[in-house]
């Protein structure tokens, strides 16, 4: 999403209230799918993941394999307690290590190799490690500034497009932003801001953001449903930053979810402050259901979860075939121009970028 994030993005509607199926269907009696003594396969993840209960039970049907999903917080944190425990995971398969964060997943050796069915259908542009396979592309989405309509409507005031508009003196105190050491839309915020203004350019960037008053906290959910004014969980706790990080993809979440639903989104994406997201699952090292595991990530490309990725989590699919819900495309933002960071240069500078905005921005 995410997120994704992201948008896991997103976890759109995780901020709503809509809650995620944590298990699905029921023990099978048939022990033969798969090789393994156990039916269980489990699904380490970020908050924001979430699926049909009708797809999981379908998976459960041509497997035989029951998924519970194991929600570890937001994408940062959840990698962290599996770095913790690398080696003797809390699960079979991981989902949520997306490319700003990849690097840290790969070093720390968490994921075994598996060629996933039906990986030929996924680009190669998303491939981020192909020739070893460690992980498997599941989505993308783009990380963007959204606003709340009403609130810029009532001001007379144009809502911002771009990074350089964050900065000026009208937008200021009306940003929330998550801290990139334990979040990946933040993350992926801050990669942005290095991709728009360079190595030599984004600490003054984030500088003079500082000084308009842009606002930190933890994760999306709480920037998005607690400190956003143009969400639906916002708007409960009256919240007053009408501009947050989130995705390109969270408007169709505030549609779908709304009753009645609305005939346009409340919210709108900011498409000059994107950064571009792909998200990835993996099979943990030392899990306990391997075999359950490899037909996960099988599933996970599969046609019929990438088409139900898109009202469920906000993000887009990367099978080449899978289509996208209306909903999703009438109200959702599209980038054409993202900003983007080489994932080595993103491996090579990452821990010292976050180093340099914990010190700039938290202090």
């Amino acid at each position: 999403m995410s997120t994704t994030k992201k948008l896991t993005v997103t976890a759109v509607a995780a901020a709503l209230g809509i809650s995620s199926l944590a298990a699905c269907g029921g023990e099978s009696k048939d022990s033969s799918a798969g090789g393994s003594k156990s039916k269980t396969v489990t699904l380490v993840s970020h908050d924001s993941f979430a699926a049909s209960p009708a797809v999981l039970k379908e998976f459960t049907k041509e497997t035989g394999y029951t998924v519970k999903v194991l929600k570890s917080g937001d994408a940062g944190a959840a990698l962290n307690k599996e770095i913790l425990t690398k080696g003797s995971p809390q699960g079979d398969v991981f989902f949520g290590v997306d490319n700003t964060l990849l690097s840290r997943a790969l070093d720390n050796e968490l994921f075994t190799p598996y060629v996933a069915e039906g990986l030929g259908q996924v680009p190669d542009e998303v491939q981020l490690d192909k020739d070893k396979h460690r992980v498997t592309p599941v989505d993308t989405g783009d990380i963007c500034v959204n606003y709340d309509k009403k609130y810029f409507a009532d001001k007379k005031l144009a809502p911002p497009q771009s990074f350089d508009d964050l900065i000026k003196p009208e937008y200021k105190n009306l940003l929330v932003t998550e801290n990139v050491a334990t979040s990946s839309p933040g993350l992926g915020f801050l990669l942005g801001s290095v991709g728009r203004y360079g190595d030599e350019g984004w600490q003054d960037y984030w500088k003079k953001l500082k000084a308009n008053g842009v606002k930190v906290v933890d994760g999306w959910e709480q920037a998005y449903n607690e400190e956003f004014s143009g969400s639906a969980g916002g708007k409960k706790a009256k919240a007053d930053r009408p501009l947050v990080v989130s995705y390109a993809s969270s408007p169709p979440a505030e549609v779908l979810y709304a009753d009645p639903q609305p005939a346009d989104a409340p919210t709108g994406v900011a498409t000059g402050t994107c950064f571009r997201q792909t998200e990835f699952a993996g099979l943990l090292d030392g899990a306990k259901n391997e075999a359950g595991g490899k037909a996960l990530l099988d599933f996970l490309v599969s046609k019929k979860f990438q088409e139900d990725m898109p009202l469920n989590m906000f993000v887009n699919p990367v099978v080449k075939d899978a289509k996208l819900p209306d909903l999703f495309t009438k109200f959702g933002a599209v980038v054409d121009k993202p900003e983007t960071v080489a994932p080595d240069k993103i491996a090579k500078n990452r821990e010292q970028w976050v180093q340099s905005w914990s010190s700039l921005v938290l202090k």
